[in-house]
């Protein structure tokens, strides 16, 4: 059902309601209305890497890892399982009349806030630190999620708006403030992205206060949101954060006032319970009827584009889509694409003939925990890298087994010295030929305020370091001389410079879902080739940050960084040795690339954007193994002031490229890569002059040394 239809349709049902009975629809957990057949429902659901908290479901790689994929068409089919499994776990319930929490069509995904800061706990939830590469991978996940039925498969929500990423700790209270320029070209475009290209159905508020204003209950965000940028479905907010208006940022002083600053600037719908208070600032004149009769229709357009009142051609959809053959080898497919190999000196891949013993140690060898990251389901079946080099390997090579320390305690017995399993993983590593050291965190240690037992840092990380005793396995591991394999499973950046002095290969596996483990056997024995790049800067030190409350973007990511990574945003390597040979801008799309100028009502100009353009990319694999990779393009801007400090991902794409092959692909650059973003947040084209560069990593200094390539470099004059 189209909105315009079902907007109508939403009116005439509310237009039967009390006053009492609309205010009863604002709350997630929206009561029955009997006598209009209405039943009760619970907005709340997630599905950020599958249907999450409602018991069986595929799950897939936490998000961090599928931004690792810089994969469109990846996601969207992702999303589009979400929401089959969704549909099917939604069928099942309502038929038993089971409305409870996580159990509705409305999922608060995905999470496109930008990971500007590695310390922030909840970085893993998104696709990394670039708002081009979050917006394609955003928009992608949306589309797949709400589908292009007659109705609407399952909606999505952008969250969190806005300028959200940290500390967890402070986040009832915090102000993030953040200039016109870093809003403009960092904070919000992936929401714009999501609204003007998916049309996504709703938009969750941020729990803290942006440039002054709580997020719930911003004019200035709902100006962009519902003015600018023209966005037709509800916005829902964190949850119990309209509380935290009179409780923490102390804008108002009681939940009446509370509940009337988040409706009466566009919050429709309240996780928590101060809509409670909805009536009591009817009554007090702070509230009107037509605004809570407004985001009443607005809650029902959306129940009626899913088709919940009138049917659906999603509503035959069976029990026996959760999990199926094909949604696990999607999943499988997605955790193969995700792992990044950050160093090779030649171990991988290893050559099962070759091995007689392989040892695999460490915390998270063996977790389960580690394969899930946070927000997920519950998978019938988990396959630990352990498990899954066990079953890859058989009764052909013998596999030595010990966790070698806690995940971060000191001891793994409560009676026992600290260290007590350091001397059998070093026995382990000693009597092995090879061996598979996994470290990493997990959602106890990074992740949201309140859900980790990382209680001293609210769920973000103190530092860039792992836990001292895996620090202190390493060392133990290291000092045995056996060829190891570091395999670090984390849903951030971690300080790897030792590591990557100590191991001979370091993969990065993220948090790879409940397949993980059989997708990294196979990556470890080169029956798939590592893939992955990374969607954010590992840093060498946090010294070379700006303070974690500070939301200015200068120093931060790959785009203002002064300082060198230790391993750059978009670097992966592969088993082949794939480079881009050439490549060329083609002229198609560039007449009238220079646009029209636009009065801003101040006297002021901009020019218009330009049409988009393809460049046209031969790239060869000069390895010996067929392989994939990440084409990617950078821009800067030479001529105007306003440009990043370094050139920035504007287009990328996935490419299969066989032993010695060369071949050529055609890759689409936007428009929008041709414009800045100025002091004062308006994005426009300010210069003439532009460096394009295209290689399957970012054009700076490390990635060129650590890849042993130079992307092409192509200069374009408007």
């Amino acid at each position: 059902m189209k909105r315009e239809e079902a907007r109508k349709r939403a009116e005439a049902l509310v237009a039967q309601m009390t006053l009492e009975e609309k205010a009863s629809q604002l709350r997630y957990d929206a009561p029955a209305i009997s006598r209009l057949g209405v039943p009760a429902y619970n907005w709340w659901n997630e599905g950020l890497h599958g249907v999450a908290r409602a018991g069986q479901a595929t799950v897939f790689p936490q998000a961090i890892g599928v931004g690792a994929t810089f994969d469109t068409e990846l996601v969207g089919e992702i999303a589009d399982v979400i929401a089959t499994e969704g549909r099917a776990k939604y069928n099942a319930y309502s038929a038993q009349e089971d409305r409870d929490i996580y159990k509705g069509l409305t999922f608060w995904s995905p999470n496109v806030n930008i990971f500007r800061d590695p310390r922030w706990g909840r970085g893993h939830e998104t696709y990394g630190e670039d708002p081009y590469l979050t917006s394609r991978l955003g928009v992608a996940f949306v589309k797949g999620l709400q589908g292009d039925g007659e109705t609407m498969k399952a909606a999505a929500c952008a969250k969190h708006f806005a300028v959200h990423s940290g500390p967890e700790g402070v986040r009832h209270e915090f102000d993030a403030k953040a200039t016109p320029k870093d809003m403009g070209e960092t904070y919000l475009p992936a929401f714009q992205a999501l609204v003007e290209e998916a049309d996504v159905e709703a938009v969750m508020g941020a729990y803290n206060r942006t440039n002054g204003e709580p997020c719930c209950g911003s004019p200035s965000l709902q100006k962009k949101l519902r003015g600018e940028w023209g966005f037709k479905g509800h916005f829902v907010s964190d949850c119990w954060a309209i509380r935290d208006f009179h409780e923490h940022h102390m804008v108002t002083s009681s939940a009446k006032e509370s509940a009337a600053l988040a409706i009466n600037n566009g919050c429709d719908l309240n996780c928590g319970n101060t809509y409670l208070h909805i009536l009591n600032a009817y009554k007090n004149g702070l509230v009107t009827e037509e605004t809570i009769t407004e985001s009443a229709v607005r809650l029902f357009t959306t129940r009626y584009m899913l088709g919940l009142f009138d049917g659906s051609e999603y509503d035959a959809i069976p029990y026996e889509e959760v999990e199926s053959k094909e949604h696990l080898a999607l999943a499988k497919k997605a955790a193969l694409e995700s792992v990044v190999l950050l160093k090779n000196d030649g171990i991988l891949p290893l050559k099962k003939d070759k091995l007689k013993t392989v040892g695999v140690i460490g915390p998270n060898a063996d977790s389960r925990a580690a394969l899930v990251g946070n927000y997920h389901g519950t998978a019938s079946r988990y396959v630990t890298v352990q498990e899954g080099l066990q079953d890859y390997l058989g009764d052909d090579v013998r596999v030595l087994t010990t966790p070698g320390c806690e995940l971060f305690k000191d001891r793994t017995e409560n009676l026992a010295f600290a260290g007590d399993r350091i001397s059998e993983a070093k026995i382990v590593a000693s009597h092995s030929d090879v061996v598979i050291l996994c470290v990493g965190l997990d959602e106890t240690l990074e992740g949201e305020e309140g859900d980790t037992g990382n209680s001293y840092a609210s769920g973000d990380k103190p530092d860039l370091q792992l836990p001292q005793v895996q620090r202190d396995l390493m060392d133990a591991i290291a000092s045995t001389g056996t060829p190891t394999v570091l395999c670090v499973m984390t849903g951030s950046d971690v300080d790897l410079g030792r590591a990557s002095e100590q191991f001979g290969a370091v993969l990065q596996v993220w948090y790879p879902g409940a397949q993980g483990g059989e997708a990294v056997a196979e990556l470890l024995f080169g029956d798939v080739s590592p893939s992955g790049k990374l969607p954010v800067t590992f840093y060498e030190t946090l010294e070379e940050l700006p303070d974690f409350e500070d939301y200015s973007m200068q120093g931060r990511t790959y785009r203002y960084m002064t300082e060198k990574a230790q391993y750059p945003f978009g670097y992966g390597l592969t088993y082949g040795d794939v480079y881009v040979k050439d490549a060329r801008l083609v002229s198609g799309g560039m007449s009238g690339a220079q646009g029209s100028a636009e009065d801003m009502g101040n006297g002021a100009k901009t020019v218009a954007m330009p049409a988009s353009v393809h460049m046209n990319i031969t790239v060869e694999n000069a390895g010996s193994v067929p392989t994939e990779d990440v084409v990617q393009i950078y821009v800067k801007c030479l001529d105007s002031e306003f440009a990043p400090l370094h050139p920035s991902l504007c287009a990328f794409q996935r490419v299969r490229v066989g032993a010695g092959e060369t071949k050529t692909v055609s890759v689409e650059i936007p428009g929008q890569a041709f414009t800045i973003v100025d002091e004062a947040g308006c994005r426009k084209v300010d210069g003439r002059k532009f460096a394009f560069y295209a290689g399957c990593s970012q054009p700076d200094d490390r990635s060129r040394e650590l890849t042993g390539h130079a992307p092409a470099e192509v200069c374009y004059e408007l």
